[in-house]
């Protein structure tokens, strides 16, 4: 499959075969494709959370409004940021840089044959509390994503819209 042809493909995926899991060659070529997006500097200011525990998806799920989905799901990869990883020049660009990861994650997933789906938590105060208590971490909890085998594919949401884009 082409790059255009994964990006075109890719949806936000919510329901998920339950059992279906990622072999552990698979998991470890999305987390490739994480750590390999480009970030300030190289500075690489992330670290990845994997949940497969039943008992923390539960959690997850009482806490996370728009996660419901992550109980179908096999994993769940919670991105956080580093910014303590930052200086000078690249200091403070950690949110787009753990966003270039999601979505290397998101197309790795969808080119691998997953469904996968964003579910942002950072810059939600109350949202980001909760994960760093949940999983006791020092790091900024930035984006759930969860990851499975797809029981449906919905429609293209997405679309080139010319009267978005201007020349100067």
């Amino acid at each position: 499959m082409t790059v255009t042809e994964t990006i075109r493909q890719r949806r936000s995926i919510r329901k998920y075969i339950h059992g279906a899991d990622i072999p552990p060659d698979d998991l470890n070529t999305i987390l490739e494709a994480a750590m390999t997006a480009p970030s300030a500097c190289n500075s690489r200011p992330w670290e990845f959370i994997i949940i497969k525990s039943e008992e923390i998806k539960k959690e997850i799920i009482n806490i996370h409004p728009f996660a419901k989905h992550l109980k179908d799901a096999a994993t769940g990869i919670v991105i956080c940021g580093r910014p303590d990883l930052q200086h000078g020049v690249s200091d403070g660009f950690w949110p787009q840089d753990c966003a270039a990861a999601a979505e290397n994650i998101l197309l790795q997933a969808s080119g691998l044959g997953y469904g996968s789906c964003w579910c942002g938590i950072y810059p939600k105060k109350p949202l980001v509390e909760k994960f760093t208590n949940l999983l006791n971490i020092t790091s900024i909890p930035f984006a759930l994503i969860t990851i499975g085998t797809p029981s449906e594919i919905p429609p293209a949401k997405g679309f080139y819209d010319e009267t978005r884009i201007s020349f100067r």
